[in-house]
């Protein structure tokens, strides 16, 4: 049986992608750019320490974060090499990356009607044919998938919530309603899994449910009825387990939001610091700006810490924006039955309320503070740059009726992603500055401390603090079973846990320790037994606090 056209291109695609994905990891792993960022190292090392840890076990999750993304990623780094090398956490973003690029060709062949004629059969592919490579060559894209960092895997789980979200509308609204409740059920499968990997799934979540809900119960669509009480259970699932887990763990179901290591808690400690609050802060016109900034500077951006833009990159940020308005136009004014794709507007609410409510800055370079902090965050809104985008094109080729007009549209649209690319190329992609530049310091530090410990006896054990500096220990290769950390204790021990390993560790080192790094004002600095301890070296890096290396004095001491 000869397999549909749509099918045969939605192969290719994910090929393509496929091919992109490969690349650009080898790239980046041939030029030690897989480490680059602070929280890709913190995500591998959270999936890692489950089965590699003095105290293994889920408790080594941890809060704030996530869980998903780490157990996504943790069968891959079962291998030392693949750990040590970042290669691992690799895995799941670049297999998320193929996803999105394919969900979104899916999206637009979905939500656009079949038409009859072969011209506008034809409209209808290079729509969904642009849409798709609009995400796929996007170099801050391509850069992240081949990272452990998170939103690679949210972007996957999103885009393929619309998909059969649209899905199920047109399914139903074609006669087959369980097709279309079959469909929903997947919707709330994607929106669990978006809900265990970011907390943007969460204000998706609750956005698709009222709307679901809405529809079913208030619209004309009530063949959705049947699933509509399973997707809200499903969705429901994944924030409920979150916050189980958090309280019984830490004695508070919203410690990843108020607690000691929330975005929040650090806001307010920067402000004890005397530091002013972040831009945007209870403002949410500045918190718009900021994040759709982001956005806008990860299709192009200026070079690194240019303060100013290029007319170019200033024109070509405004072509994008212009193109995503009208597209989104087009379905509100003209192609209403196009509307399940507005959803993917829903990160600009999160992120605004985000930025001026919960404590989570975005700095640029071109704007005050003038550096790089959580840029990449605009890699959100890149789905819906590409659909409206593709959709502004389409709606522009069906009312064109020269043939001369349509060729002209055509190369402008196939124009406006390349010229942006290549130009993202040449001057920075931002969100590998944002890592670099903000992984200059830190990098160096570790290398150093890792070549220290490589010169260390073999089966040698530590105490250290590792929230700031584990990429030392993966770099050298050490099992962080031979480390003890501030994980090692029972966190629903407040303030401390006087029998956990950390805190006797830290009282005792030369009972249950060889080495104890410690770095300035950190937890094992301040409160360790420096009675027991010898000091061997002190590294100073610029910009970095300065770490010390103690041996203990009675090492061979029983444990």
């Amino acid at each position: 049986m000869k397999r549909p056209a749509n099918s045969n291109d939605i192969f290719l695609v994910a090929q393509i992608a496929a091919a992109i994905s490969i690349a650009a990891f080898l790239y980046c792993l041939r030029h030690d750019d897989l480490l680059l960022y602070g929280d890709a190292v913190a995500h591998m090392n959270i999936a890692r320490r489950v089965f590699d840890s003095r105290t293994p076990g889920p408790l080594q999750l941890g809060t704030v974060w996530l869980p998903l993304p780490h157990l996504l990623m943790l069968p891959f780094l079962i291998s030392r090499w693949t750990w040590q090398t970042g290669i691992g956490g690799s895995f799941p973003s670049m297999l998320a990356y193929v996803f999105s690029v394919t969900g979104i060709f899916r999206l637009v062949r979905t939500v656009l009607p079949e038409p009859a004629e072969t011209r506008g059969r034809a409209v209808v592919r290079f729509t969904a044919w642009l849409a798709a490579g609009i995400l796929a060559l996007n170099p801050n894209i391509i850069y992240l998938q081949a990272t452990a960092m998170t939103e690679p895997v949210y972007l996957a789980f999103f885009i393929w919530a619309v998909v059969f979200f649209a899905k199920a509308l047109r399914s139903c609204h074609a006669g087959d309603a369980a097709r279309g409740n079959r469909a929903l059920l997947r919707v709330g499968v994607c929106l669990a899994a978006a809900s265990l990997t970011r907390y943007d799934g969460w204000f998706f979540s609750a956005a698709v449910v009222v709307l679901v809900i809405s529809l079913a119960w208030l619209g004309r669509v009530s063949g959705l009825r049947s699933g509509v009480v399973k997707l809200t259970i499903i969705a429901a699932l994944a924030p409920a387990l979150w916050l189980g887990y958090n309280a019984a763990v830490y004695g508070n179901p919203l410690e990843f939001a108020n607690g000691p290591y929330s975005a929040k808690a650090i806001e307010q400690k920067t402000a004890v610091s005397g530091f002013p609050p972040h831009p945007g802060s209870d403002d949410l016109k500045t918190s718009f700006h900021y994040f759709f900034k982001s956005a806008q500077l990860d299709l192009v951006a200026p070079g690194t810490f240019e303060r100013n833009q290029s007319a170019a990159i200033t024109i070509l940020q405004a072509l994008w924006a212009t193109a995503l308005i009208l597209g989104t136009a087009i379905v509100v004014l003209f192609q209403r039955k196009l509307w399940p794709v507005l959803l993917l507007w829903t990160p600009v609410p999160f992120y605004m309320l985000s930025i001026a409510r919960s404590g989570v800055p975005i700095f640029i370079p071109l704007w005050w503070p003038f550096s790089y902090y959580n840029v990449r965050y605009g890699v959100e809104l890149l789905p819906a740059f590409a659909v409206f985008a593709a959709l502004a094109a389409y709606g522009l080729i069906r009312f064109a009726a020269a043939a001369r007009t349509v060729a002209i549209l055509v190369v402008c649209f196939l124009l406006l992603p390349a010229v942006t690319y290549v130009y993202a190329f040449k001057s920075g992609v931002v969100s590998y500055q944002e890592a670099a530049v903000n992984a200059r310091t830190r990098v160096a530090l570790e290398k150093q401390l890792a070549s220290i410990f490589e010169t260390m006896p073999p089966g040698s054990t530590y105490l250290m603090y590792s929230g700031d500096h584990v990429g030392a220990l993966q770099r050298a290769g050490i099992p962080l079973s031979r480390v003890i950390n501030e994980g090692n204790h029972r966190p629903w021990k407040r303030p401390s846990d006087p029998d956990g390993l950390w805190e006797k560790a830290l009282a005792h080192p030369s009972s249950y320790v060889d080495y104890v790094v410690a770095m300035d004002a950190d937890s094992v600095a301040a409160n360790v037994n420096k009675s027991e301890l010898d000091p061997l070296l002190v590294l100073h890096v610029s910009g970095q606090p300065a770490a010390t290396i103690y041996k203990t004095r009675k090492s061979k001491q029983a444990r």
